[in-house]
């Protein structure tokens, strides 16, 4: 990687590449979801756990929606958060909240989305099994 002439890590981020990895990041986030979700013994707790958890996906949504606000008013001018040191005025510490923001908010859609499935599964599994708890 290379520096600009303001110490700015080159290449600048893509949205699509900051999206990928916070859908991969947010898809190995599902395992340990699935642990905890399969140590909850009783049914009703069970159930209630993936519902309050799939409320995570909808902030996840919100910080999306903040993030690519963010990146839009950046335009060009988007920094990785290890480029903090090139921060020189208030308003270029914009540039470093788009990228995060948007990666936290895909990540958590991600894992809500995710919730809300095994919610919906959960639900509907016959007593006995090893779904139903």
């Amino acid at each position: 990687m290379g520096l600009d002439q303001d110490g700015v890590l080159l290449p600048r981020l893509r949205p699509v590449g900051v999206a990928r990895r916070a859908v991969t990041f947010g898809s190995l986030g599902v395992v340990p979801l699935m642990v905890v979700t399969l140590s909850i013994d009783r049914h009703s707790d069970r159930e209630e756990f993936l519902a309050v958890f799939s409320a995570v996906g909808l902030l996840g949504a919100i910080f999306l929606v903040i993030g690519a606000g963010f990146w839009w008013t950046s335009a060009g001018d988007v920094r990785r958060l290890r480029d903090w040191g090139t921060v020189t005025t208030q308003g270029e510490a914009a540039t470093l909240v788009g990228p995060l923001f948007l990666r936290s908010g895909l990540f958590l859609l991600v894992l809500g989305a995710v919730a809300f499935g095994l919610h919906q599964l959960v639900a509907a599994a016959p007593y006995g099994s090893w779904l139903h708890g």
